[in-house]
């Protein structure tokens, strides 16, 4: 887990960011901000190109291979996806459209608002709602790098269940991965998203890119 803090609120992300992620000193100019994206459940909904995978568990290129990744702490958000209504489930944004085309990926994700949140070089691409773990197997929080990529994992602990596009945090196999999104439900601790979603996910990050879960408060290691 990292110093510093992260607070995400409400139905998306607060433009109030504070601690390990700070906020920009002036407003990006105002051709680098984008229309209101579209929800998307499919993905022909999605306008901007993604970065192709090869087959597997690791992907042919690194997206964003042009310099060292930023830690979390020192993330600038630059600018948040417009988007003026709560997120449904099942719904996901993604919108690159004026965004550097490389840079640091951070992924992150609030527990109490149910919102997973695309960062590259502290602008947002994407975003949508997810599940997350029961009281029983609850979601971990703190600063996780991906560990490992794999397209077709399946479960080894729960009936063989298929994880799509998953992307593992932890040694005990919580991850992020593509599921049926359905309110109320929850999952064995991993984060669950739209799979369409999971796969555009899949393709625009790499193993060693910082996942940051908050259960609504700020992260701090003090």
């Amino acid at each position: 887990m990292v110093s510093g803090g992260l607070l995400l609120a409400g139905f998306h992300v607060t433009r109030a960011v504070a601690g390990s992620m700070k906020a920009a000193q002036a407003e990006a100019p105002a051709k680098e901000q984008a229309p209101a994206p579209k929800a998307a459940d499919a993905p022909a909904a999605d306008a901007a190109a993604q970065p192709q995978t090869a087959p597997g568990s690791e992907t042919a290129a690194d997206p964003h291979a042009d310099g060292e990744r930023i830690a979390p702490e020192d993330m600038v958000v630059r600018r948040v996806l417009p988007i003026d209504e709560p997120i449904k489930f099942g719904h996901w944004y993604w919108d690159e459209r004026g965004a550097p085309a490389t840079g640091t990926m951070i992924i992150t994700i609030d527990l109490k608002a149910q919102v997973l949140s695309v960062w590259r070089n502290g602008y947002e691409i994407g975003t949508t709602a997810v599940l997350y773990g029961a009281d029983e197997k609850p979601t971990p929080v703190g600063t996780f790098p991906i560990l490992e990529k794999d397209i077709d994992h399946v479960s080894g602990t729960y009936n063989s269940a298929p994880m799509p596009y998953s992307l593992r945090l932890t040694q005990d196999w919580v991850a992020i991965h593509g599921s049926d999104i359905i309110a109320g439900y929850a999952t064995h601790g991993c984060i669950g998203v739209p799979e369409d979603f999971a796969a555009k996910l899949f393709g625009a990050v790499e193993v060693g890119d910082f996942v940051v879960i908050t259960d609504g408060k700020t992260l701090s290691t003090d």
